[in-house]
């Protein structure tokens, strides 16, 4: 084999002086900057062992694949991002949704919910519904849910800061439908660590935060072992504006803090990590994207397993949902967005995705409408059904650029988590505004590099045209707001007040101390105590987080 590769560098080496230097091109750069060759041959990957670098789908260390078939068994689970101003509004759209051949459900809620308010509390108003569902009480998620069999579906809740009482709500609504709490499928995103970096809808201080995300683990271990207790989220941080290698990196570095702090609980590592799953965003550059997913597979299961000394395989497994990227959508010939989003959707898919939520074509201007939204369902069908990427597992594997890529991002990765690790971890990172900082300092140089047109964005700063958008687009129903607040003073009228106030007194005297307060969340729900009164509570004994200023 060495004197093989002796040759093809030779031969190589004699194609550029022949070719190449006739034909001169300047290098092209990978998304983190480093340098793309014009080709790519054995040479590119030479020095490394099959085995210990790709293996085989569904063993260590799992970058070919999670699933020893992949999709040739199993197609991923498709998972439109969905939610918007009531709940019998959401549930038509579910429902919808589901009638169109949607596998599994998402769900988006508004702003005051994200920070624990009611709808009818001042910091509210204008924001109810707007972004996705309002959620004042369990009245709500059963609406949510009515008819919608929870034994039998996979439900995602992208909620962070108050997720253990939304976790609480869909828990009381599966009893209340006769379903027990072992038997329901499904995630809480539960990352709190990067809303005080990107996002802004924490509620708490980090340390309180953090005990409530190892109550979630510790809690969902015996009484809901199905269902992924965290969502640790790449896509916010990406869509702020980081490269892919931060993405992974940066998340990967809040998964280790949610790992520590649950073996200082006593945990054992087996014990959770086979529930830690993903989600991540899928962006633009095809092959970065393919190569991104394959080197975080191999990076945590190493940190699985030689870190912490996980002895499950599933431990070491990075099970994990994609979402294509909101912010690479553009206002501007909005049309375009659709092949943004078949190609991101591909990406996901030839990078071995779980689950995946292809963003409308309309996000740009407006929630998506129920045909944008059915367009984005239809491409993810469209890619599995008809173009022979689901053929095969890991059908780009080998690709002499895509295995060189790979073994790059996997180096930086590592890297950048190093970086991180010598700061004193990423709580530390976050504290010293570390993180903050690099992402803002990405997406500063991305902008930069729009406006002087080294970056291009097809009809934005170039291909353009004059156009006025021909789009009915989603319109924001301002009754819905008033219907949301009147059934919720409707509620708080016909409940028993005192059965309220008791367990709200239980979660007040249970917070001051060590007590796991899943529990008391879930008989909370049950009195029709509200979101706002829940974290009202917690905000008395934990406090509010103020932000840092990262400048």
């Amino acid at each position: 084999m060495g004197d093989e590769l002796d040759r093809i560098r030779s031969e190589k080496q004699n194609w550029k002086e022949r070719q190449l230097e006739k034909n001169p091109v300047g290098l092209r750069h990978s998304d983190w900057g480093a340098p793309i060759q014009p080709l790519y041959s054995p040479d590119d990957i030479e020095g490394g062992d099959y085995l210990e670098d790709a293996g085989f789908p569904g063993d260590y260390p799992f970058v070919r694949g999670v699933h020893p078939t992949m999709y040739l068994g199993r197609t991923w689970t498709m998972r439109q991002y969905s939610g918007f101003g009531t709940p019998e509004e959401t549930n038509r759209r579910f429902k919808f949704l589901l009638q169109q051949g949607q596998t599994g459900l998402s769900v988006a809620f508004d702003l005051p919910t994200q920070i624990g308010y009611d709808s009818d509390d001042p910091m509210s108003e204008g924001e109810v519904g707007r972004v996705g569902v309002a959620v004042d009480s369990l009245d709500d998620m059963e609406t949510i849910f009515d008819e919608l069999p929870l034994d039998k579906l996979s439900t995602s809740m992208t909620i962070n800061a108050p997720a253990a009482i939304l976790l609480a709500m869909y828990i009381a609504v599966a009893e209340k439908q006769g379903v027990s709490s072992r038997q329901l499928r499904g995630t809480i995103q539960n990352d709190v660590l990067k809303e005080y970096t990107v996002r802004g809808t924490y509620i708490f201080p980090p340390k309180p935060s953090i005990r409530l995300v190892t109550d979630i683990f510790a809690f969902c271990r015996e009484q809901t072992p199905r269902f992924n207790t965290i969502n640790v989220a790449g896509y916010h941080m990406r869509e702020a504006g980081c490269t892919a290698v931060q993405e992974i990196a940066f998340s990967f570095a809040n998964a280790i803090a949610y790992i520590e702090a649950g073996l200082k609980a006593g945990l054992n590592v087996d014990e959770f990590a086979p529930r830690i799953s993903w989600i991540f965003d899928t962006h633009n550059k095809l092959f970065e994207e393919v190569a991104k997913y394959r080197a975080a597979r191999k990076v945590w299961a190493d940190l699985l397993r030689h870190r912490f000394g996980a002895k499950d395989p599933r431990s070491w497994m990075l099970r994990f949902h994609t979402q294509t990227s909101g912010a690479s959508l553009t206002a501007q010939q909005p049309e375009n967005n659709l092949i943004r989003v078949a190609y991101q959707v591909l990406a996901a898919v030839l990078g071995g995705a779980q689950s995946i939520a292809a963003c409308s074509f309309d996000e740009a201007l407006a929630l998506p409408t129920e045909k944008s939204v059915q367009l984005s369902l239809r491409t993810q069908q469209i890619v599995e059904n008809e173009t022979g990427a689901t053929d095969t597992v890991d059908p780009m594997g080998g690709s002499y650029y895509l295995e060189s890529l790979t073994r790059k991002m996997e180096a930086e990765i590592k890297g950048l988590i190093g970086k991180i690790d010598d700061l004193g971890g990423a709580v530390e990172a976050i504290e010293k505004g570390f993180i903050q900082r690099e992402i803002e300092k990405r997406a500063y140089q991305v902008q930069r590099e729009i406006e002087e047109n080294q970056r291009i964005l097809v009809g934005v700063n170039k291909y353009r045209v004059d156009e006025k958008v021909d789009l009915t687009i989603h319109k924001f129903n301002n009754e819905h707001a008033r219907q949301q607040i009147a059934r919720l003073q409707a509620l708080r009228k016909n409940r028993d007040q005192k059965r309220v106030e008791a367990a709200l007194a239980d979660i007040r005297r249970a917070a001051q101390g060590e007590d796991n307060l899943m529990p008391l969340f879930i008989d909370a729900v049950k009195t029709y105590a509200t979101l706002g009164e829940i974290c009202g509570v917690l905000r008395e004994v934990f406090g509010e987080y103020t932000q840092l200023k990262t400048t």
